[in-house]
């Protein structure tokens, strides 16, 4: 038996994390070069991914795009793959909530919702399993989320997106993992990014929503490394298939 911390070492992998510009798509993409991945993130601000990219170093590379725009999806991947080879692991995390009620959803905020919250996790990972399949090995770690499961005010098109994550991630286990490739999903509770602003913006809820959880307190961005190297590495060979919450059990209640 080989040592057992082998089992999380990313060296001589490819990883590709969307939504690295800031929140949780970044700290997945910091964790992953961390372990020895050369990373690429993609996201729309070419400065704040600069600025990552520079604090990482010759192991990170960049992809200013915007993954809501389909017709695009294949060229995004081309330009992924160009720096270090196809990805052998790909992360999707970004995302978007437009919060509008039921009543005032719009043809324009459901496509975006759909497209980059759905819509890209697939096509992405598609254009990137031919290469996986080659090297019999692969990992997709999808962003579910409370409202894979649950159904929160202002949250018609984020969260049918979003329990659309839950079987996406089921049918490409079905579809791939007989050929190396796991998929997975981490689905995060609430924790202090960009997309929760606004919950946070209230200490009330805030308070609310940590006395909601079995630890009695909200996400801390290091609490993903652990779930997020799990399920992108060999430790998780045998799991496929399954969403986890990381949540400090808000769902469990």
């Amino acid at each position: 038996m080989g040592d057992p911390g082998d089992l999380f070492d990313l060296t001589g992998r490819v990883a590709c994390v969307t939504g690295a510009s800031a929140g949780l798509g970044q700290r997945a993409a910091t964790v992953l070069a961390a372990a020895g991945a050369k990373v690429i993130g993609v996201a729309r601000r070419t400065g704040a991914l600069n600025d990552w990219a520079a604090s990482i170093g010759d192991n990170a590379a960049i992809v200013a795009a915007d993954l809501s725009q389909r017709d695009q999806i294949k060229e995004i991947a081309e330009k992924v793959s160009a720096p270090f080879g196809v990805p052998d692991i790909v992360v999707h995390a970004a995302g978007i909530n437009t919060r509008e009620t039921a009543d005032e959803v719009t043809d324009a905020g459901w496509d975006v919702t759909m497209n980059l919250n759905l819509a890209a996790p697939f096509f992405l990972s598609q254009a990137f399993a031919p290469a996986m399949k080659a090297k019999n090995w692969g990992r997709i770690v999808n962003f579910a989320s409370l409202q894979t499961t649950r159904a929160f005010t202002g949250g018609i098109s984020y969260g049918a997106s979003k329990a659309g994550i839950g079987q996406l991630t089921r049918a490409m286990a079905e579809a791939w993992s007989k050929d190396g490739i796991t998929a997975n999903a981490i689905g995060p509770g609430f924790f202090p990014t960009e997309l929760t602003g606004p919950v946070f913006a209230d200490p009330e809820r805030a308070a609310r929503n940590a006395a909601n959880t079995c630890v009695g307190r909200n996400g801390d961005l290091s609490d993903i490394d652990g779930p997020l190297l799990f399920l992108c590495s060999d430790a998780s060979a045998y799991v496929t298939g399954q969403v986890l919450m990381v949540d400090g059990g808000f769902t469990a209640k």
